[in-house]
């Protein structure tokens, strides 16, 4: 049985409509919005999946379903064989969760006093509560602020401070909701390499999203693209850039500092320094055949290949909202 079971899945809202004068205020008009509209799919225990999206596609009130915040209008969600919202007691014991956006930590208390309140809340064992206090707080580095009132540490801090609250009772699922949100480089790194850690040593099953698409490069082999409420891709991360990558650019230093070859079939070499820029569809050219022509005429020093971007992948795929068949008896895209 799958860790996370997803059927036909669909919330609405019902929304007042702004305008119509005093009238309105009165007697104001409604109307309904689908934020997520009939989605399925299957998560296996172990898996870390990418689910991405737009503002307003439907990731957040996703997660908050299967967190069993939100009550779906409609359809089927089981997660380890608990429906969310209605096993809340016993449900919220097996899960951790971090939200960018919110803290899960008490703002006016210091980071262990947080810490100490949900071992007592988690019921958590002494034994087991300080094994995992003290491995967190060396692969997370927080010992330097681990006295410090919550409101008074930086955004970096508390999201690893998240990251171990979210850990202390030993969850094998875990939701990450923009967990690298507006932190600097270094910050996000050593957050991707702790996920990375609870991942592969604790075989977690986790659900990322992120706006930061280097999360999902370093982080999943699986990803789930939505917009607008529907599921556009559910597969593996390689598949999507094969499929959707666009051109490639071929990188070459030439012996001749001044030569910029044109080559039949491809569109005018770009040159900056030393090096000459040749764009290529890797449905119809190869980087060996490129080579090839140039090697003719020109003597080659070095050569690089560069692909396209996850961020322009996607966003192409959003503009032209390409859609993926899907197996019916997997979810997947085929």
């Amino acid at each position: 049985m799958a860790m996370i079971h997803v059927a036909n899945l669909v919330k609405t809202f019902t929304v007042n409509q702004r305008g119509g004068g005093l009238r309105a205020l009165f007697a104001p008009r409604r109307r309904t919005v689908t934020a997520v509209k009939d989605i399925s799919f299957a998560l296996q225990e172990g898996e870390m999946v990418g689910y991405l999206g737009p503002n307003g596609a439907g990731k957040s009130t996703t997660i908050k379903m299967l967190t069993g915040l939100l009550v779906p209008s409609s359809g089927e969600v089981l997660v380890d064989g608990m429906i969310p919202w209605k096993n809340r007691i016993r449900y919220v014991q097996k899960i951790g969760v971090v939200f960018g956006q919110r803290s899960s930590l008490w703002w006016d208390l210091p980071v262990m006093d947080s810490f100490d309140l949900l071992q007592a809340m988690y019921s958590i064992p002494r034994e087991r509560y300080q094994r995992n206090l003290k491995m967190f707080r060396e692969i997370l580095e927080l010992d330097d602020f681990l006295q410090l009132p919550v409101r008074s540490i930086s955004l970096g801090q508390r999201m690893r401070a998240e990251l171990c609250a979210a850990l202390l009772h030993e969850p094998q699922l875990l939701f990450l909701d923009e967990p690298t949100i507006g932190l600097d480089v270094v910050a996000k790194e050593r957050i991707r390499t702790f996920i990375r850690y609870v991942h592969e040593e604790r075989h977690a099953t986790i659900v990322l999203t992120t706006h930061d698409l280097t999360d999902i490069e370093r982080l999943c082999e699986r990803v789930m693209i939505l917009d607008h409420g529907k599921i556009l891709y559910d597969g593996a991360l390689k598949q999507l850039l094969e499929r959707f990558e666009g051109q490639r650019r071929l990188v070459v230093t030439l012996a001749d500092p001044l030569a910029a070859p044109r080559l039949p079939g491809l569109s005018e070499p770009r040159r900056e320094g030393a090096q000459v820029f040749y764009s290529f569809d890797p449905k119809t050219h190869s980087a060996a055949q490129i080579l090839a022509m140039l090697n003719e005429e020109q003597t080659i020093l070095d050569v690089e290949v560069r692909r396209a971007g996850l961020e322009d992948t996607i966003r192409r795929i959003y503009e032209q909202q390409l859609l993926f068949p899907v197996d019916d008896r997997t979810g997947k895209a085929n």
